[in-house]
């Protein structure tokens, strides 16, 4: 079974960048589409960005279309996260999530393994 473990979370201020990491264990990372969802306190978990199986296609959230990149490096069984113009709205617990298909889904119920999550705090 896969395990995810992101990293690179952090207290960056409104502007700023920060890159999230998020390393698979196991042979199934290359097969499936990967992506990313936040979680802000008092509110519902919600996607962020999905990539491809094979990096070809992304999809971003209209809230950082123009902010954030999504990568994936699968030899290195990492997915990456590039945050810049960070607002303090973008304050959440991030996470990453494995998909079930090939193709990118915005559902969380597209997706069967998850990351612990990792702390980003944008402050104003």
């Amino acid at each position: 079974q896969v395990q995810l473990v992101e990293s690179g979370g952090g207290l960056v201020e409104a502007g700023g960048s920060l890159r999230l990491s998020c390393a698979a264990s196991g042979r199934t990372f290359s097969l499936y589409a990967m992506g990313w969802f936040r979680q802000a306190p008092g509110k519902e978990r919600e996607f962020v960005s999905g990539i491809s199986r094979s990096g070809v296609s992304t999809v971003y959230a209209d809230s950082v279309k123009g902010r954030f990149t999504i990568s994936r490096d699968n030899a290195k069984n990492t997915a990456y996260l590039q945050m810049n113009s960070l607002k303090p709205d973008d304050t959440a617990a991030y996470y990453c999530a494995l998909g079930s298909r090939t193709t990118v889904a915005r559902t969380e119920r597209e997706y069967n393994a998850w990351g612990q999550g990792t702390q980003v705090t944008v402050s104003s």
